[in-house]
Order: C-alpha cells, then sequence, then structure tokens
C-alpha cells in the first residue's frame, strides 16, 4: 500500500495546519525589512547565483546563509525524528517545540532588522519541512508549493487524456497549497497591525502543535498499556 494511503487522517490535518503556519512565516519574510522568501530556496538558489555573478560579496554571503540554515534546520528533524515511517511514539513534539523557540528568537532580531533572525526562521522551517518529509515518508512538503503545482499540472494533463489519476494525491496537493495560500493571506493582514511581531503567532502555534502532540501521544500509550 503506498505510503500516502496510510497517512492517518490526524497526518492530514497536521500537514495543513504546518502549510498554513509556513505559509505565514514566509508571508513575514517577503513583508519584512529585507523582503525576502524565508521558505522558498529555488529563488533564494537564484538569487545567491546573482550575487555571485555580479560579485556581490555581502550579498553572497547572506544568501549562503540562508540557504546553509535551511539546510541545518532539516539535518536537526533528520537527528530528532530519525526514521521515515509514520508512527507515534517518533520526536514530531520535540521538533515541533523546537520550531516554535527558533521562531520565539527570531522575531526580537527581525523588530531589530537583523538578519540573524532570518536565519533562525529559516532554520525553523527547514525543521519543519524535514519533519514532515520525514513522516510522510517524503511524500509531501508544506513549506513551498512549486512541486505541488507540477503534480497538479501532470494530473490536469493526464486527466484531458483521460488517463487514471490519484485523486487521493490530488487532494493532498489542493490541501497543502491552499492552506499555504490562506496562512500567507493571515500573515499579510497581520503583518498590517502586528509588524515581525507577527512571526509570534506561528511561534505560538507551532509550540502548541508540540505540547497537543507530547499529550496525544502520551494518552495513547497509556490506553495501549495493559491493565494489570
Amino acid at each position: 500500500m503506498p505510503v500516502l494511503r496510510q497517512l492517518p487522517r490526524w497526518a492530514w490535518v497536521g500537514g495543513g495546519v504546518l502549510a498554513f503556519i509556513a505559509g505565514m512565516v514566509n508571508a513575514c519574510g517577503y513583508l519584512g525589512f529585507r523582503h525576502q522568501s524565508i521558505s522558498n530556496m529555488t529563488g533564494n538558489t537564484s538569487l545567491l547565483g546573482i550575487t555571485l555573478g555580479t560579485g556581490d560579496g555581502g550579498e553572497a554571503w547572506h544568501w549562503a546563509l540562508t540557504i546553509a540554515a535551511f539546510v541545518f534546520g532539516a539535518a536537526l528533524s533528520g537527528f530528532i525524528v530519525q526514521q521515515t515511517a509514520l508512527k507515534l511514539g517518533r520526536r514530531y513534539g520535540v521538533a515541533l517545540t523546537l520550531e516554535s523557540l527558533l521562531l520565539f528568537a527570531a522575531v526580537p532580531l527581525l523588530d531589530a532588522n537583523s538578519s540573524i533572525g532570518l536565519y533562525l526562521a529559516s532554520v525553523a522551517v527547514g525543521l519543519q519541512n524535514g519533519m514532515v518529509s520525514t513522516y510522510s515518508g517524503m511524500v509531501f512538503r508544506t513549506t513551498h508549493v512549486t512541486g505541488i503545482f507540477t503534480d497538479m499540472g501532470i494530473y490536469l494533463g493526464q486527466m484531458l487524456r483521460r488517463l487514471p489519476v490519484d485523486t487521493l494525491r490530488l487532494r493532498l496537493c489542493a490541501l497543502v497549497a491552499g492552506t499555504f495560500m490562506l496562512g500567507s493571506a493571515a500573515g499579510a493582514q497581520l503583518f498590517r497591525l502586528l509588524g515581525e511581531h507577527t512571526l509570534l503567532i506561528p511561534a505560538v502555534l507551532t509550540g502548541a502543535c508540540g505540547v497537543g502532540y507530547g499529550a496525544y501521544r502520551q494518552y495513547t500509550m497509556k490506553v495501549a498499556q495493559p491493565r494489570g
């Protein structure tokens, strides 16, 4: 059975919530003092190449550190979660709590127009993306949607040729793209009121998810214990 069809409902809901959070974080990056994406490494890699080509050493270092921070976050996920199988008991709660702490730490730095805040936020979204990739068997991502829209285009072409289409995967694409866009919209509205402090909201949400997952894990473990 494909990994996607083994995902329980809570994993689908969690994926949508995390995509919403990532959209909000990315909106804060675009609307912040450097107007840059925090989660889109394709665009950031292009900017690194452009700055290398134009000989702008300072900017090249910035984009290199942004990408390295994202990779470091994904590496942290691999270290914490460790395995690819979806199973209660993996350290998702630890990863979510660490993401929350990173976002909290980024807020005062972003408020002071420090790029270090952007690097911390990149570590956070890299950690989140790696965690979701790990628990879903590399089926989907929650921090960027280029692959999502590519898949949707492929499915549309297959439908036009009257070929069989995996509608479950198509629904997953729509879920991630839609919640990411809604998160970006919410982030834009909140940024008008809160500025960089908007990032506190995804920090609280990821922290709540981490604590909630930990409580759910403890409950299921208690229920599963044999009664003497």
